[in-house]
């Protein structure tokens, strides 16, 4: 057979997530939250891509997230594209793109922060877009986005 089959089923509605790198794929599932959906969720790892090597793919039916949820997955897949999908038609393809920013989704690695000692939520602020390294607000730690603990 000379056709390229899809790796992946096609989506009639929803998000997918697509160019996320294989290392950050079940990093970006817990930033988005999908594990208690009760909606159909597909999960593709270790994907043949041109640009990445491999790369990981999320489609969700049915689900359009905010923008600023989306664009939270940039801190661990800067190379991460959205697609938004409406009657098996891609309608919106954008990609990811980093706030300044970042609040709740990471732990400082610092024990000492006082975010790992009360009850409250981490604040961490972008210092290099680049290589992607953010900043607590708190105690001015500052972390590599490879090295980043999701909460």
């Amino acid at each position: 057979m000379s056709k390229k089959e899809l790796a992946v089923a096609a989506l009639a509605d929803g998000t997918v997530i697509d160019h996320i790198p294989s290392a950050a794929l079940f990093k970006a599932v817990k930033i988005l939250g999908i594990e208690g959906l009760d909606t159909s969720v597909t999960i593709g790892n270790n994907l043949e891509s041109h640009r990445l090597g491999r790369k990981g793919i999320i489609k969700v039916a049915g689900t359009y997230f905010p923008e600023a949820t989306l664009n939270r997955i940039a801190l661990i897949a800067p190379t991460a594209k959205i697609n938004i999908i409406r009657d098996f038609e891609v309608t919106e393809k954008h990609p990811v793109t980093l706030p300044d920013t970042i609040t709740g989704i990471v732990r400082c690695s610092n024990p000492k922060c006082i975010t790992n000692n009360e009850p409250m939520d981490t604040r961490f602020e972008v210092v290099d877009r680049e290589d992607v390294a953010i900043r607590c607000h708190y105690c001015g730690r500052i972390v590599k986005a490879a090295d980043a603990i999701i909460d």
